[in-house]
């Protein structure tokens, strides 16, 4: 039985992708995310609990297959057809909110975990000299967690919670809210630099090119909008 007792296949389809959780998941595999680590790493704020109960029910539900990675030594989740389908869903859903629900978003809902996540797989590597390049980012206004570091090249890029013990190249030091406000387009990286919210020190080069390499999301062009008035 329908539990909406409606035979709107839009209800049916809300009540499969409308989670919060699930939605998320999918933008995860959609942006390359496979194994289930890693989703715990991309979204550090689900329980293990929720998160293999989701799986399993986007599972159920076609959106993904199961599968054995290379070496077999692991699983991996992969999107079906079904679940590929739902990208541009998940796109139009997530400029949508970025323009009419941008202003709700509360200072709670930035997770540093999260943002790092983000922030390291967007690096803009082509602008970054060959070899390794070590990062160094801190941010003055977290007690935990406030220190991160990533190793870029051109072939990938590491994130790391704790000191690998390299020679650090940059270091990027700011806080969490001036991050997300450049990383989301409200702010660019330059505006940030000369007004000293975000203080650059070591490589010359990395320093004087961070507008070129610093990450911005993928919605950074969307511009919010205001309600517009009743009366």
């Amino acid at each position: 039985m329908n539990s909406a007792g409606s035979l709107c296949p839009a209800i049916k389809a809300a009540e499969i992708v409308g989670d919060k959780w699930v939605l998320l998941i999918l933008r995860e595999l959609l942006q390359g995310t496979s194994r289930y680590n890693d989703f715990q790493r991309a979204l550090p704020r689900i329980s293990p609990t929720v998160l293999s109960k989701r799986l399993k029910q986007m599972e159920q539900h076609g959106l993904i297959v199961k599968k054995t990675a290379a070496g077999g030594r692991s699983k991996e989740y992969r999107l079906t057809a079904s679940g590929r389908e739902v990208g541009p869903i998940v796109h139009h859903l997530s400029t949508w909110g970025l323009r009419w629900a941008r202003r709700q978003i509360e200072d709670e809902d930035l997770d540093v975990a999260s943002f790092m996540w983000d922030f390291h797989r967007t690096l803009n590597i082509a602008e970054l000299p060959d070899g390794d390049n070590v990062l160094n980012v801190r941010f003055e206004d977290l007690e935990s967690r406030s220190e991160w570091w990533l190793i870029a090249s051109q072939a990938k890029v590491d994130l790391c919670t704790e000191d690998p013990g390299l020679e650090i190249d940059l270091y990027v030091s700011t806080e969490l809210p001036v991050a997300a406000s450049v990383w989301m387009g409200d702010l660019t990286v330059r505006q940030a630099v000369d007004a000293g919210h975000i203080r650059l020190s070591g490589s010359r080069h990395l320093a004087k090119s961070v507008h070129r390499w610093f990450p911005q999301s993928r919605y950074s062009d969307v511009r919010p909008e205001r309600f517009a008035s009743t009366n």
